[in-house]
Parts: C-alpha cells; sequence; structure tokens
C-alpha cells in the first residue's frame, strides 16, 4: 500500500449525530419517531478519529440535543487533541449556562448553529418547552466569543406571520446570521404536515419582509449587525435575496454520519426536487433548494417560476486538496482497498486522479465546491459524459482546448468493479489523446462540402479560416456572418471577401434567403433560441442545411493557485444553458416542421465536449 501523506486541508466539517434524545419536543422534530435512541459513546469516538482521517478540520455534534450527552467534554477533548475544531447543533438550552459556554470554547468550540423559532411565546409553542429564556441568555453567552454563530428559525404555519419580532430580538448581536428555514417534511414535520406546513409562497413572502426589515434596521443604526439568510425556498420566489442561501454545503459540511451508520456520507440533495421541466435550464438551479420531495408530493410543483434567461458558467473547477499516496502499487485503489473507503466522497464533486510516478503511482485528491451547477449536473458530466479535463495552462480561462487540456479517463482499476456505479472512481489523465482536434474535424468536413450562400450566426473571430477563404476566393461560397462582440474591423481587414454584420442572433434582420445556416459554439449564447430557429429557417432554401455545433459544460482539475488566477481573472458568463445534442434537437424540432434530421454526434466519454446536429429543410 502506498504512503498516506498528511493534508493541510482544515476547512471542512463532519457532521456527527450522537444520539437522538432531546430535552426539548419540536413538533417538526426529524428524529421524532426514534427519540429513545442513543448511540455509544465509543461509536462516537471512532467517529471522531475518522473525520481526522478524512481530513476534516471541525467535527461537528448533532443530534437529538447533543449538549445533553454527559460525554460531550470529552469528546470535545479528543476533537482538539487530534487538532480539529469543534462544533455544535443545538437547541441552547445547556448553553445558557456561561461555564458551560466557557469549557467548551476552552475546547475549541468554534461554530455553533441554534434553534430559534419565535420571541417568547411563539417559540415554546413551537418547541413544547418553556425554553424562550434560556435559548435567549445562550444567545446573549455566545455572541461575542468569536464563534460562527448562527441561529436557525424554522417556519411553520405556527410563526410564518412572527418573524420580525425575532429580527428585531437579535439586532443587538452584530455577529450573528439569522437563518429562516422552510419546515421539512420529515419525522414530525411529516407526520403532522397537514398542521404545521405553509405555502412555500407565503414562507418566501414572509421570510423576504423579515430579512428586508432586517437589513432596513442594520443599515439605520449605521453600526454593524446581524446578517440573513434562508434555506429551502425556491429562489425564483426570493428574487434580490439569492445571494443569501444558506444551507450545510455554504456551512463547508463535506460528510455526515447517522447513529448505526458504518461511515460517513457525503452531503447530498437527495430530499429536494427541481422539477425538470422548470428548473433544467435555469441559471440559479446550482445553489436553488428546490422543493421538498415530500412537499412536492401534496402541494406539487406549480408555485415554482420559469426563470428568465440568464448567462450561467460553462465550467466549474475541481481544486486539489491533497495527495493522498506516492507510491501506490498498480493494481491497489486506497478506495477500494484502502483507508480511504468507497462511501465518505461525493460521486460527483470529489474527483481522485492517478499519475505514474517513478516508484509507482501518485493519487491526488480534487474537489468542486461550485453552486454554478447542481449536483445532478456535476455528477452527469463527470460519469455519463466524461467531460473532466486536466488544465495545463497558466491561464484564467483556457482559450485553446487541445493545447491547454488534457482529457481525465476513468482508470482501469476501475473495470469490473462492484463499487463503479456508486464510488466517485479514479481517473488518469490521457496524455496521447486529442478528442478537440478528432472531433472538430467532422465540423471541418461538414463546412468545406458547402455551396451557396451561407449564413453564420456567431462568427466570433473567424476560427475557419483556412476553411472559408479558398472557398470564398473561388466562388463556392458566399459568406455571411453575423457576431454581436467581435472585432468585426479586424476581421474584415483579413476576410475582405465576406459580408460582415454587428448583431445579435435574435434581432438580426434576415431579409434574404440562404441555402446553409450556421450556429457554430454560438447555440448557448442565445437567450432566445427557439424564436432565433424560426426565423434562421424560414431564411433557409429548400434543401438547404442548418448546422448546430455546440459544447456541454465540462469540469477542470487545477492546483490552488490555478483556481485563483482562474477565480480574479476578466472572464464573465456568457452562456444562457449548457445544451446537450438531445436538448438542442428537442427545442429545434419543437420550432419548426419543416426540417429533418441528417446527422448527429452526441457527448461521451472518450469524445470531446463538443456536440453536431445537422438538419436540412424540407
Amino acid at each position: 500500500m502506498g504512503s498516506v501523506i498528511a493534508s493541510g486541508w482544515r476547512g471542512r466539517k463532519a457532521l456527527v449525530k450522537v444520539g437522538y434524545g432531546c430535552n426539548e419536543n419540536c413538533t417538526f422534530c426529524h428524529t421524532a419517531e426514534v427519540r429513545h435512541i442513543d448511540g455509544a459513546s465509543t461509536e462516537v469516538v471512532a467517529k471522531i478519529h475518522r473525520a481526522k482521517q478524512l481530513g476534516h478540520g471541525m467535527v461537528v455534534f448533532s443530534g437529538g440535543e447533543p449538549t445533553i450527552r454527559a460525554e460531550l467534554m470529552e469528546w470535545a477533548s479528543l476533537t482538539a487533541r487530534l487538532g480539529m475544531d469543534v462544533g455544535l447543533v443545538t437547541n441552547g438550552l445547556v448553553l445558557a449556562y456561561p461555564d458551560k459556554v466557557e469549557a467548551l470554547i476552552e475546547r475549541r468550540l468554534r461554530y455553533v448553529y441554534m434553534s430559534l423559532h419565535g420571541v417568547g411565546r411563539i417559540h415554546d409553542r413551537l418547541v413544547r418547552s418553556e425554553a424562550w429564556e434560556a435559548a435567549y441568555r445562550a444567545v446573549q453567552n455566545l455572541s461575542g466569543r468569536g464563534l460562527d454563530l448562527t441561529i436557525n428559525c424554522v417556519v411553520t404555519q405556527q410563526n410564518v406571520e412572527h418573524l420580525i419580532p425575532l429580527v428585531d430580538a437579535l439586532l443587538p448581536f452584530p455577529d450573528l446570521r439569522l437563518k429562516f428555514s422552510m419546515v421539512q417534511p420529515k419525522g414530525g414535520g411529516k407526520r403532522l404536515f397537514d398542521a404545521i406546513t405553509p405555502r412555500v409562497s407565503d414562507v418566501a413572502d414572509r421570510a423576504a419582509r423579515a430579512i428586508r426589515h432586517g437589513q432596513e434596521q442594520v443599515a439605520k443604526r449605521s453600526a454593524a449587525g446581524p446578517t440573513f439568510g434562508h434555506d429551502g425556498i425556491p429562489h425564483c420566489l426570493l428574487p434580490g435575496l439569492e445571494p443569501l442561501y444558506d444551507d450545510l454545503k455554504t456551512h463547508r459540511f463535506a460528510t455526515m454520519c447517522d447513529i448505526g451508520e458504518p461511515d460517513f456520507f457525503p452531503v447530498d440533495e437527495a430530499l429536494n426536487v427541481q422539477p425538470e421541466d422548470v428548473c433544467g435550464g435555469c441559471p440559479k438551479r446550482g445553489p436553488c433548494p428546490g422543493l421538498f420531495r415530500g412537499y412536492a408530493e401534496q402541494f406539487g410543483t406549480s408555485e415554482i417560476r420559469a426563470p428568465e434567461p440568464a448567462p450561467r458558467s460553462n465550467s466549474f473547477t475541481y481544486t486539489f486538496e491533497a495527495q493522498i499516496a506516492t507510491d501506490a502499487g498498480e493494481a491497489h485503489c486506497p478506495l477500494r482497498d484502502g483507508e480511504h473507503g468507497i462511501i465518505p466522497w461525493d460521486r460527483g464533486r470529489e474527483l481522485f486522479v492517478r499519475n505514474r510516478a517513478e516508484s509507482g503511482y501518485r493519487i491526488a485528491r480534487f474537489r468542486s465546491d461550485t453552486r454554478d451547477f447542481a449536483d445532478v449536473e456535476i455528477a452527469r458530466t463527470k460519469h455519463a459524459l466524461g467531460q473532466l479535463y486536466l488544465d495545463v495552462s497558466r491561464k484564467p480561462a483556457p482559450d485553446d482546448f487541445a493545447r491547454d487540456l488534457r482529457p481525465l479517463r476513468r482508470s482501469t482499476l476501475c473495470d469490473g468493479c462492484t463499487h463503479r456505479e456508486t464510488c466517485t472512481g479514479m481517473f488518469e489523465p490521457a496524455l496521447d489523446d486529442d478528442p478537440f482536434t478528432r472531433d472538430d474535424a467532422r465540423v471541418r468536413d461538414v463546412l468545406r462540402a458547402l455551396e451557396g450562400d451561407v449564413l453564420d450566426l456567431g462568427c466570433g473571430e473567424g476560427p475557419y479560416e483556412d476553411v472559408w477563404a479558398p472557398r470564398a476566393l473561388c466562388g463556392h461560397v458566399r459568406y455571411v456572418g453575423v457576431d454581436p462582440h467581435a472585432d468585426l474591423d479586424a476581421l474584415r481587414a483579413r476576410w475582405p471577401w465576406a459580408t460582415l454584420v454587428r448583431g445579435e442572433g435574435e434581432t438580426f434582420v434576415v431579409d434574404r434567403t440562404f441555402d446553409h445556416a450556421l450556429i457554430l459554439r454560438s447555440w448557448n449564447h442565445l437567450a432566445d433560441p427557439t424564436g432565433v430557429v424560426r426565423r434562421v429557417v424560414d431564411a433557409l432554401r429548400v434543401g438547404g442545411s442548418l448546422l448546430v455545433v455546440d459544447n456541454v459544460a465540462f469540469g477542470l482539475a487545477r492546483t490552488r493557485a490555478q483556481t485563483s488566477v482562474a477565480h480574479r481573472g476578466p472572464a464573465r458568463f456568457e452562456h444562457y444553458r449548457n445544451d446537450d445534442a438531445d436538448r438542442a434537437a428537442r427545442t429545434i424540432e419543437s420550432a419548426t416542421d419543416s426540417i429533418a434530421l441528417r446527422e448527429r454526434h452526441d457527448v461521451g466519454p472518450g469524445t470531446a465536449n463538443q456536440w453536431l446536429l445537422r438538419y436540412e429543410k424540407r
């Protein structure tokens, strides 16, 4: 087995459930059915050690209520001795005692996520205990201690009209974040669904009012004040407040573990739904929680609003985190055979890359924390489409893919492995493969065969000059290029044989007919592709062709320095979508029935990220 290198990566949290017993009885409690179950102390201790082994920087104890466990100080001491910080998910009652807070801070308590669901009797009714005064004292004890402090208010039918008083009560505490969370249909929330669950659109409205009220009050005071967040509410219902989204991932939780589970599991979004017909092309899909599955089953999805077109990213970054082995054997997989294990690693967001070295194989771990893409989009890009690349450039944004990027392919270690469909996988660079040049050769072949009048929507800087110039100079094609952003004056100087027009695909006046129309790597830049297709096809002569070529999103493995440079770079979002051939074909074929598909090339493992659709006008 290869040697394991200690990780310097300290930022992520591991959530450890220590038991489900609690000194409150919340109406919406997630663990209402299992409150009698507590984890053995030996199990919690083992999980603390496992969190260290996995490279986490903090262990966060949760329940039930972790502060009622007599072993809490021992667990916190052990966590601190192992070099990790301590966090709590708590109702705060025990933290009303200053000596308890002091003892925990001495044991590296750095993070508290505390429940508070209203002021006075509103809170007490929801937790079914006389708890408000103690909970508020806990806030007083925790504030000003340098903690990462979040106060979470679960919004139900019983408190949805009482959020602003809670904001006012917490205004004196400038270092906390007040978060409003839609009640989840889980445990007590599921059993009492009809009695406690408000419509999510009502929650969005009241939460937005409360957040804006708080922001206004902080601004009036001209002093530091609490910040605000929300969770469990679709972003289309909170226009202008989307950046305040706050969930386990924004809190840097990587894994979690319930009582009795054999290992940590990645934090996921399995209990949320984003209906594809509405959310599929939404630029806000990545960070948006959508709807809770149980809520959608009861109320449907009609409250979600179709998104307005907006630019989004067409790539995401996996950043290097740790070298986990330097001399692994040719047949050794540290996930399948070693201490790292299969289960803790997110199938989409984690990336393991193996490179041959003199003494064996080096294996590095990367991770993507992007919220530009949803988990399902990342996993599909990685596994179903196979669009992962090692960035060998030093550019903020690669612009010559054949030179700048090396494909990452699934390792032969994964062949025949029983865990292949559930594991995050092992990947290796395909150093001698250039899928970009290979796949673009077909585009060039199609262009060389064109005759007559050609309309090129999104001509850019003229990437196919070696094809067009000889064809145009010989009179085989009469070329019209349209682009809203390119330096057309420079292009005119190079292409005196071309007609070049500045304009958007959606508004360019098509005042003549053409034999062929091209939308080459500009499809995903169109705000209204349906309208563009109708106008372009109307301008085609019978027997003419429409060629559409574009790219799906891709993942880039980068060093920390590369990631830093990329994030500081001048690149801006220009894509309205990241369609694959299937989604583009559905749009095109629903826009007009006067064309027939003649050729299609899809993206998949082993190809570049470029797809092709070629139609003929009937």
